[in-house]
């Protein structure tokens, strides 16, 4: 009896572990899914950022940045990391700030990383933006002009809304490999 009870305790854990994977990959997949598909809308707005996402030692794109505030505002959103063109793992943004600012935008914003070496800093948690960062706005033509500054050049398109605020200094990040 002992043993059927153990036995019926393990396999409930193991359910229950196999449920939480299945959800979580199916939460990164549709992540995923959302990276490409801003990818190619980050493409046809610029095609100067086909050179970023050739040179670069690794990017993440963060397809769907929440961003509201007044006063006091937010920003959180799940992107995909990928090193030398290949998916290695899943982050996740946050920021809260204060200052002059008001309504709501809904972002995709991509981050190029220079080298390994930039990169491994967003790897290992260590990698937050100074508080007066800045994103370039994608347009047609605006990513020839663009530079990385300290190994990183930020690009940021508005899906929807509006809002007075286009800095993305403070923002914190989490990496998780696969």
């Amino acid at each position: 009896m002992k043993k059927l009870k153990t036995l019926g305790i393990t396999l409930l854990v193991a359910v229950f572990s196999v449920t939480m994977v299945t959800a979580q990959s199916a939460k990164d997949k549709e992540i995923i899914r959302d990276a490409e598909k801003a990818k190619t809308a980050l493409l046809e707005k610029d095609p100067g950022l086909k050179e970023f996402f050739a040179s670069s030692a690794g990017y993440v794109i963060f397809p769907n940045v929440g961003k509201g505030g007044f006063i006091i505002g937010a920003a959180a959103g799940n992107g995909v990391v990928y090193q030398n063109g290949k998916i290695i793992g899943m982050a996740d943004l946050k920021k809260i700030n204060v200052g002059l600012q008001a309504g709501g935008q809904a972002i995709t914003e991509v981050i190029f990383f220079k080298t390994d070496a930039d990169l491994a800093a967003f790897k290992n948690e260590e990698f937050e933006f100074s508080a007066e960062a800045s994103a370039v706005a994608v347009k047609s033509g605006q990513a020839v002009n663009a530079k990385y500054e300290d190994g990183v050049a930020v690009f940021a398109m508005p899906k929807a809304g509006l809002m007075a605020d286009a800095s993305v200094g403070g923002q914190k990040f989490d990496y998780e490999s696969f």
